[in-house]
């Protein structure tokens, strides 16, 4: 019965057991948030191995045990006191808390919906003590390794209307799997060992941070990651980020962590999803485990009762830190990971004089038998200018240079990464040969991404250079097409286009970027306008840019079954070399594949 129904009930004071109770509504509301609060006690006592025993869900039983410190029998009925704890002792200490658990009511809120028994050795003890109940209790003898035991059985015995919300023992064991996940994951230095119902679930000993993340999330993350460990002033962020190809449909790969601990942060989250906006759309999501660790006194983790939610002092910069910090790498090619891509090149790469040059004189007289390759060299660029004095014959793959033993001068095939195209399949695949093996490149994916980064390049730098059309293309409009184009005038001319009305029924394109001369200019024309009159002039050039320039770089890039010379190709495979994301279209999807001359040999049994 509430107030309102009994408004003449006096204020009096709670007991300390319904008080208890109610902040275990707060912090144990499932059996999970019992593991969690149990292992942060276990990970601040100084525990390197962990045992984690679950009986039908948790609901029967929690037991974990650690070799941490221990915990004096004196002051064991402490433990169990409300708000006692050994981590804090004034203001200052909250501000810069830097363990996992400082509130000192965890145990005390177990123990009140729970059968909870405490078991604990410090070193220097002869034996362990055992104390059962709450803090009222005394603590007797018992036996046990230096170390503590704590064991909670028959949750919310007392509470059974807590019951009733709960959920299938299976889902319940999920959700306590799924922190000792989180929480090995931040520790790789602790062995873990996790149980359910008497048979051994997870059994991770103590290894370094990409072997423990490799044993969590599985080899598809392994596989596909790239490291990252970056630093500004304060702030240190280090761990693994998945590629956009180790992404998922659903958010259950993603673990961050502020000093150790494991958050659910809406800033940190946008600042990584913002990071991956370039490679990876729609509805997927990326795969990381990060941790970012700064000054204590920076964050303040006392905001929310189970601590998994924070509040930084300078939020912008926290934010634009990570965003930064995610995109650089995220920037790398395979190719530049290794540092052995070319310089940046500009847009056109035909106006290289001294790539037609230097090239040919470095690399033209160590490999005089390989004729076509100096010629290659020489006709690099011919993607985009036309300009390719060699034929398609003079490259067969007889004239592809061999690695030779003994080399001291790199090859070209070691100063570019994508090695060098011998073929094209079916119109659509670009087939090279690297210092590795073999390299599959699907070029409609890779132009479009070299084309997308350089408009996104020019329009950054206010640079976006405009191609004026000999003779105007007109088209038929309607009227809300015309009105777009004239109440969008400045968003068009800083994306490049000239579009006017000639009539009410009638818009003529009269200039185009430069990036996108041989694109059908009503097309372009039509789509850049449908963004424009969706998302308005404004937010197309600062929120929508990225897909209205993904979907002209499609328009641009070269289609399917379009033949492509061997040097015209070879450009191709340069430019990727360049340009950064190059690894992944705008979608997400590789734009390469290697075949190692290992994978050849094993599909034809070579060597068996």
């Amino acid at each position: 019965m509430n107030a309102r129904q009994n408004p003449h009930r006096p204020i009096q004071a709670l007991s300390d057991q319904l008080i208890s109770q109610i902040a275990a509504g707060e912090v144990v509301d499932r059996p999970a948030a019992v593991v969690k609060e149990l292992l942060e006690n276990a990970l601040d006592a100084g525990a390197t191995q962990i045992t984690v025993r679950i009986e039908q869900g948790g609901i029967k039983r929690i037991a974990i045990t650690d070799n941490g410190r221990g915990i004096a029998p004196e002051q064991l009925p402490l433990a169990l006191a409300r708000h006692a704890t050994s981590k804090i002792a004034s203001l200052s200490d909250l501000e810069n808390v830097g363990t996992l658990g400082f509130r000192g009511e965890a145990l005390a809120s177990i123990a009140s919906v729970a059968q909870l028994t405490l078991t604990s050795r410090t070193a220097d003890a002869a034996h362990a003590w055992e104390i059962t109940g709450d803090h009222t209790s005394q603590p007797t003898p018992s036996s046990g390794a230096p170390g503590t035991t704590v064991d909670v059985r028959d949750l919310y015995f007392n509470t059974p209307a807590r019951r009733k919300f709960l959920k299938s023992e299976q889902t319940e064991f999920g959700h306590c799997a799924e922190v000792v996940r989180r929480i090995a994951l931040s520790r790789p230095d602790v062995a873990f060992s996790l149980s359910h119902n008497g048979k051994t679930v997870e059994h991770w000993q103590a290894s370094p941070t990409d072997k423990r993340s490799s044993h969590i999330l599985g080899s598809e993350f392994a596989n596909a990651r790239l490291a990252l460990d970056e630093a500004a002033g304060p702030l240190h962020l280090h761990g693994h980020i998945g590629l956009p190809t180790a992404s998922r449909t659903r958010a259950d790969s993603q673990y961050f962590y502020v000093n150790g601990r494991f958050v659910r942060d809406k800033l940190l989250t946008h600042a990584v999803r913002a990071a991956y906006q370039d490679v990876l759309h729609g509805d997927r999501y990326p795969s990381y485990v990060l941790a970012l660790d700064l000054d204590p006194a920076l964050v303040d983790v006392n905001v929310h009762p189970s601590k998994i939610e924070v509040r930084f002092r300078d939020s912008r910069a926290v934010h634009q830190f990570v965003f930064h910090a995610v995109s650089r790498v995220l920037a790398q090619t395979s190719a530049t990971a290794h540092g052995t891509a070319p310089a940046p090149l500009p847009p056109n790469p035909g106006a290289l004089p001294w790539m037609r040059e230097q090239k040919q004189a470095s690399f033209g007289a160590q490999f005089t038998a390989a004729p076509g390759v100096a010629q290659t060299l020489a006709d690099y660029g011919a993607l985009f200018t036309g300009t390719a004095s060699a034929t398609p014959e003079a490259y067969q793959p007889a004239s592809m240079p061999l690695v030779q033993a003994g080399t001291t001068s790199p090859s070209p095939a070691e100063e570019f990464p994508l090695g060098f195209a011998l073929a094209q399949l079916h119109g659509i695949y670009i087939i090279a040969q690297n210092t590795k093996g073999l390299v599959l490149v699907d070029m409609h994916a890779a132009h479009e991404r070299i084309l997308y980064e350089q408009l996104k390049n020019a329009l950054d730098e206010g640079a976006m250079q405009v191609q004026p059309l000999l003779i105007p293309v007109t088209f038929h409009a309607d009227p809300v097409e015309v009105g777009t184009t004239e109440e969008n005038q400045a968003a068009l001319q800083s994306l490049g286009f000239d579009i006017s009305a000639l009539s009410p029924t009638t818009l003529a394109v009269r200039a185009i970027p430069v990036l996108l001369k041989n694109a059908d200019a009503q097309t372009l024309a039509r789509d850049v306008l449908r963004d424009v009159r969706e998302f308005g002039g404004s937010r197309v050039l600062v929120e929508r840019r990225n897909e209205l320039l993904g979907t002209l770089a499609c328009h641009t890039a070269v289609r399917a079954n379009r033949s492509l010379t061997v040097p015209e190709m070879n450009a191709l495979l340069r430019q990727m070399e360049a340009t950064e994301r190059a690894d992944q279209c705008n979608h997400g999807r590789p734009t390469w594949v290697q075949l190692a001359l290992s994978d050849l040999d094993r599909l034809f049994l070579r060597g068996q």
